[in-house]
């Protein structure tokens, strides 16, 4: 599924989470060098890069220099089937995980989860590839480095941007998620661990179905129904 985000303006705090920095460290290791990193990040905080359209496996924007402007593609690996269901796993097997998740944090154990089962979610810098229609003859260019600058301030706002990049995407994973607490449970444990995710996972969509109903009367200046809010 692709997604596509308008133009970022830079985080007036910063990147402040830790798997952000984890992002950025590896856009600065992904770098030539820092004559190509300091015009990367002079774009991006100019807010020279246009919507960035986020896909498994790869992000899309334009970036803007001078009078011209430049197509820039990002290619980042997509996790096997294998390492997606693992992930899954690593997200159903701790009460609280997705709901922190969608409140914008990632678990620092959920990564360290899925690294214990061969799972890599945070990229390193070898992983980040990128072409761009400049003439910069460096790879990634400075339009490219702008893109990632900018695509870590979504992964440092929203974590499950990284899911979508490595082909996880939000509604299957909900999806997958809803339909693990159905399942028959083969033990005790696991049926204490499916209902606390069953609980997770029915506040999150009753929070989703409260804020629908909410926008509309919020935007036309309604009053707001005590039992909504």
């Amino acid at each position: 599924m692709r997604t596509t985000f308008s133009r970022q303006t830079r985080p007036v705090r910063g990147i402040r989470s830790w798997w952000g920095k984890a992002w950025q460290r590896a856009v600065e290791e992904a770098a030539y060098s820092d004559a190509e990193l300091r015009p990367g990040r002079a774009h991006a905080r100019r807010g020279d890069v246009g919507a960035i359209t986020v896909e498994p496996g790869g992000l899309l924007a334009a970036c803007r220099d001078g009078d011209d402007a430049w197509t820039v593609e990002i290619a980042i690996p997509v996790l096997e089937e294998a390492a997606q269901t693992a992930l899954v796993e690593a997200v159903a097997a701790e009460s609280g995980r997705i709901a922190e998740l969608l409140a914008g944090h990632l678990p620092h154990d959920l990564v360290e989860h899925a690294e214990e089962v061969g799972v890599e979610l945070l990229p390193f810098g070898g992983e980040l590839t990128a072409t761009c229609t400049c003439a910069h003859y460096l790879d990634p260019c400075p339009h490219a480095l702008a893109v990632l600058i900018q695509a870590g301030w979504l992964v440092d706002a929203d974590p499950l941007v990284l899911f979508a990049l490595r082909g996880v995407d939000r509604d299957d994973l909900l999806a997958d998620l809803h339909a693990r607490t159905v399942l028959p449970p083969g033990s005790a444990l696991d049926a204490r661990v499916s209902g606390d995710l069953a609980d997770d996972v029915e506040l999150v969509v009753d929070a989703a179905v409260r804020a629908e109903r909410l926008l509309p009367l919020f935007e036309a200046g309604a009053d707001l129904p005590g039992e909504l809010v």
